[in-house]
């Protein structure tokens, strides 16, 4: 009989951790819109009350901890994406210079004139592409904020669709918390009939 009774106790414990955190996991959204309750109570989902504020945090860690302008344009500025701008921009150049020389100058000069060209553009456009591209990164950094965005971004998902991603990306964590609670209201039910029990 006292094992049963144990028994009973700590599955009743169990099921109530376990429903208590499958309740607080839904109320993380649920509900989407406020419900008024008696005597003034009025309750919401955490996310969707708080979304503005949750949304600004987030782009702000992004901003700060995460991606910057200044890194992504620092990467550009360090990796073959600044090679293959860089030939690019040296071929429309000497393409431009060949086609837009007068019919009238001679070939000769033409030639001179375009091996000349060729070479300012072999010296400098490297050169100036950097100097451009750091000028546009500290213009950028004071006109665009990646924070701003990426709250513009969340603050513009449809409430069902931020519950959505964020199941998707958490549904094992949010179903670990779910059976935490269940194991944790065993132990405790347990503990507490061996307390009952005995006192009995």
């Amino acid at each position: 009989m006292f094992w049963y009774k144990l028994i009973i106790l700590a599955l009743v414990g169990g099921i109530i951790g376990y429903l208590t955190n499958t309740i607080a996991v839904k109320m993380i959204f649920r509900p989407l819109k406020p419900v008024e309750l008696p005597f003034n109570i009025r309750i919401q989902g955490l996310i969707p009350k708080r979304r503005e504020d949750i949304a600004k945090s987030i782009g702000e860690v992004v901003d700060k901890e995460l991606v910057s302008v200044e890194s992504i344009f620092g990467k550009f500025i360090e990796n073959s994406g600044r090679d293959i701008l860089i030939e690019k921009v040296k071929e429309k150049l000497k393409q431009a210079v060949s086609m837009n020389l007068p019919p009238i100058i001679p070939n000769v000069v033409k030639s001179m004139i375009t091996e000349y060209a060729n070479d300012i553009i072999d010296r400098e456009t490297e050169t100036f592409i950097i100097e451009a591209a750091e000028k546009f990164m500290d213009d950028a950094a004071v006109h665009v904020r990646i924070s701003e965005i990426v709250e513009e971004k969340i603050n513009s998902f449809e409430i069902e669709k931020l519950e959505e991603l964020t199941i998707r990306i958490a549904k094992k964590e949010l179903r670990y918390i779910e059976i935490l609670g269940g194991v944790i209201g065993l132990l405790i039910g347990l503990i507490q009939g061996l307390i009952i029990l005995n006192i009995k």
